[in-house]
């Protein structure tokens, strides 16, 4: 159980580490999608890309020991929970007349939706697997 916990979360650290490094390293490839250009849209993307890192920090040891740092582990979740409910808010009270904000924001509501339920299901077992081995 570790280390399909480690897995999963590994999966949902690198696809965050490489969506962080793309907006930081090529910003003009998806400024559009936020709607905003030129230097201030570059500098936008970057600082969202700085900021994904900054959100990705708390990873590390939780892939390394997943049950040694099972309260940081609670922590990575909850910060996933927050971002997929204010990215769920912003999206739905996006007025009309937006369609590549409402294409870039139902893509990070699905990938933060689908990485949630993949570390909560991980986060459950292992702590259904600990129990069990306490018994």
């Amino acid at each position: 159980m570790l280390w399909l916990t480690r897995i999963i979360v590994g999966a949902v650290f690198l696809m965050n580490v490489s969506c962080a490094l793309a907006f930081i390293l090529q910003p003009e490839k998806y400024s559009p999608g936020f709607e905003v250009a030129g230097v201030p849209g570059m500098i936008y993307v970057q600082g969202m890309g700085i900021l994904f890192l900054m959100w990705n920090a708390t990873y590390p040891l939780v892939i390394f020991h997943p049950i040694r740092y099972r309260v940081l582990f609670v922590v990575v979740l909850i910060q996933q929970a927050i971002g997929f409910t204010g990215e769920t808010w912003l999206w739905l009270t996006l007025p009309s007349g937006h369609s590549p904000l409402h294409a870039t924001g139902l893509r990070f509501m699905l990938f933060d939706g689908i990485g949630l339920i993949a570390m909560a299901g991980a986060y459950w077992l292992l702590r259904r697997h600990r129990c069990h081995a306490n018994l």
